[in-house]
């Protein structure tokens, strides 16, 4: 195998997270007397942190209302996390072959890069059985967020390994971006939540269609 790592974002690589954002955003919506919006929506409103994710949902659209209110903002927020914290993983699936794959390249070390909180991201790997998995997670408030290099050099720091000997795998534009300015190859997956952009215009060296897919690739010499 010509890597000595590999890197995979959370939400929309590995899981399909989003019916309990969803619901969770929703909550949060009715209480402070907004309009809820479609689970359609929130998939292509994902993937920059439930913070940015709780604003685009009180504006109603991926461009975020500069006029939001801030102690509205702060309320939503608040109340956003107290019901995802009672929601996570209840309605979170493994994308198919996420086990296996994970299975197959025990030997190699592993790191999840993600956006999402410590104490959501820790609870969903938990609740998923996914936590034995990784030699070390970064999360979004860790520091910097994707697409900035930092948390993915991070995570090579934590790993011991050069970042151009790890390999980043994930689902949107910021995972992309992210690893171009790491210095560090990426696989884009075509399912998860890429916003609806076309990920091919980002230049990813590999741009898979299933999970699967990325065997091969991870096994190239």
């Amino acid at each position: 195998m010509g890597y000595q790592a590999i890197l995979f974002d959370l939400d929309g690589t590995l899981v399909d997270s989003a019916h309990d954002l969803y619901m969770a955003l929703n909550l949060t919506l009715t209480e402070v007397a907004f309009p809820v919006v479609s689970r359609t929506q929130v998939l292509e409103w994902v993937g920059n942190g439930i913070d940015v994710l709780v604003q685009r949902g009180l504006s109603g659209s991926n461009e975020i209302n500069a006029e939001l209110p801030p102690r509205l903002v702060a309320e939503a927020q608040e109340r956003f996390a107290g019901h995802y914290r009672a929601l996570v993983g209840q309605y979170s699936l493994l994308y198919a072959n996420v086990e296996t794959v994970l299975a197959a390249f025990s030997h190699v070390p592993k790191a999840v890069v993600t956006n999402k909180s410590r104490e959501f991201t820790l609870q969903l790997l938990d609740n998923l059985n996914l936590s034995t998995h990784f030699d070390v997670v970064v999360c979004g408030d860790d520091g910097p967020k994707k697409p900035s290099a930092e948390p993915l050099l991070s995570a090579c720091e934590q790993l011991n390994i050069a970042p151009q000997d790890a390999i980043m795998v994930g689902d949107s534009k910021s995972d992309i971006l992210a690893a171009q300015a790491a210095k560090m190859p990426v696989i884009a997956l075509k399912y998860g939540y890429n916003q609806g952009l076309d990920l091919a215009q980002f230049n990813p060296e590999y741009l898979c269609e299933g999970f699967l897919d990325i065997i091969p690739i991870l096994n190239r010499p």
